[in-house]
């Protein structure tokens, strides 16, 4: 998240409009919807209709697709430095985004490359700012068995040395434990190892990581080397990229580093990686945000999935480089993250880290103790994150919707294993409401309405989910206050909901 190259250029987000029209219409799961507390026919010309189908398509969704990536230095900030007494609030985000799964954890980001296991009798490389040690291993270890987490462990690629790597490896897989272990993954964004300096000299002189020549080839060359240095029972992953330009070789990489046994790339649809960068509202919630943006993967996933192995997009956030005060904590990255779930799990990726770094604008959650208790705040990205989890339970797969959602509305649909219909509508015209008449003919089991909202998109506060919300702090980590779920039945075979500005809602139709 250090630069800009690795979002999406201006002449890029044009050209994804026009592709998400075409997969809207080619899969019939985007646009459509509205909520509300209402079930009758209604009179509205506006009003648009939408008709579930009966059939499925696409991929199960897989257990703990919704997982967290944060820094080497974030595991201690956000679990506690105890490993016998965890932040517990912390604990608790983490398993409402995989209720009754394992959760899947990514730790790296930048600080794969600025990380290391002390090597006797080696100088700690130029480029190394943070130093394992065991309290960090005992940590990681007690996260993962209080969780049943896997976990995604990066290991650092840019000291370009095969005993740094072997020895990170050999600690992580003895502390942690092989099977907490999902993967390894080997580097972070290689991509920009030739352009941005790894440290500094006492002089000023910014040194890199690699030369200005390095390019994709040298990269699958490199990758191969340190792997061999790499205990060959665990699992690696890579080539975690996030250049729009080396994400479709990624054919190459996996041909030439068979070891590879998930594929793992990085996503962010704006960036803000310099004073002049601006980034608003209306382009967070823009289709090219989420739906263009999982268009960028697509083709990554199957080639991923033509290899036997997975696509994971292990960091993801709608804004790059940290984010933006006031912006990256709005409402609008919960509608932003809610719907891009649904559009990557569309393209058929098989999980999504979304980045939490401490101190950061994009950081989903702050937690911490006061008065010996652990307590925590969360900010309304982390509502998307919730809501999706209850949308697309393990297992389920997506329902075709015939028909029209209306602008600036997109609507997505999913069946359970035990046969419920989840129908997502999410509403992003920052002042118009919307009216979607669902049609479900098939359908008569008990059906719920719940409420995504916020008093705006802009809002940082007041964001409620089923009317429950964590409140300016929580020190359990669940959701409090009334749920408020309404009751709805169908008129005609439909059900005719209203959908506030910017906000989202969740029909449940239980199997008969």
């Amino acid at each position: 998240m250090r630069i800009p190259s690795r979002t999406i250029s201006g002449l890029l987000i044009l050209a994804l409009v026009a592709l998400a029209a075409v997969v809207a219409v080619v899969f019939a799961t985007d646009g459509g919807g509205g909520a509300g507390d209402t079930a009758s026919a209604g009179t509205d010309p506006n009003t648009t209709t939408l008709t579930l189908g009966s059939a499925t398509v696409g991929r199960p969704i897989p257990p703990g697709f919704v997982g967290l990536t944060t820094e080497y230095r974030g595991l201690e900030a956000y679990a506690g430095a105890n490993p016998a007494a965890l932040d517990s609030v912390f604990v608790q985000l983490v398993r409402n985004l995989a209720p009754g799964q394992s959760p899947v954890l990514r730790i790296g980001g930048d600080s794969t490359d600025w990380t290391w296991w002390p090597v006797p009798h080696m100088t700690q490389p130029p480029g190394v700012k943070y130093s394992l040690n065991k309290t960090w291993l005992q940590v990681a270890a007690a996260l993962a068995k209080t969780l049943n987490a896997r976990l995604l462990l990066g290991i650092n690629f840019e000291a370009d040395s095969a005993k740094i790597a072997a020895a990170e490896a050999r600690a992580l897989i003895g502390g942690v434990g092989r099977n907490r272990i999902q993967a390894l993954e080997v580097g972070n964004e290689p991509e920009l190892y030739a352009s941005f300096p790894w440290y500094k000299l006492p002089s000023g002189q910014r040194v890199r990581g690699r030369p200005r020549t390095y390019g994709y080839r040298d990269f699958i060359a490199d990758f191969s080397n340190i792997s061999r240095s790499i205990p060959s029972s665990t699992t690696l992953a890579g080539p975690s990229l996030g250049a729009p330009i080396w994400i479709p070789l990624i054919g190459q990489f996996l041909a030439g580093n068979r070891r590879v046994g998930l594929a793992t790339l990085h996503r962010y649809p704006l960036k803000h990686c310099s004073p002049r960068a601006r980034v608003t509202i209306p382009e967070i919630l823009s289709d090219a945000s989420s739906i263009g943006l999982a268009a960028t993967v697509a083709q990554a996933a199957a080639t991923a999935h033509a290899r036997g192995i997975g696509l994971r997009i292990d960091e993801m956030s709608a804004i790059s480089c940290g984010g933006v005060a006031g912006v990256s904590h709005s409402f609008a990255t919960a509608l932003w993250s809610l719907d891009a779930l649904f559009a990557m799990a569309r393209v058929g990726v098989d999980g999504v880290n979304i980045q939490t770094a401490p101190g950061s604008f994009n950081e989903l959650f702050s937690v911490g103790q006061a008065n010996g208790r652990w307590q925590g705040s969360v900010y309304p990205a982390y509502y998307g994150l919730m809501m999706f989890a209850q949308a697309a339970p393990a297992g389920s797969r997506f329902v075709k919707l015939a028909g029209s959602a209306g602008n600036q509305v997109n609507a997505w649909a999913t069946r359970g294993p035990d046969g419920t219909v989840r129908v997502v509508l999410i509403n992003k015209d920052l002042t118009q409401t919307r009216a979607t008449a669902i049609r479900a003919p098939a359908l008569a089991g008990t059906t719920t309405l719940e409420r995504l909202q916020a008093p705006s998109a802009r809002a940082t506060q007041g964001v409620t989910l089923g009317g429950q919300s964590f409140g300016s702090q929580t020190t359990t980590g669940q959701l409090a206050g009334a749920p408020n779920l309404t009751f709805v039945k169908p008129t005609a075979g439909q059900y005719v909901v209203t959908l506030p500005p910017a906000s989202a809602t969740l029909l449940t139709i239980a199997a008969k």
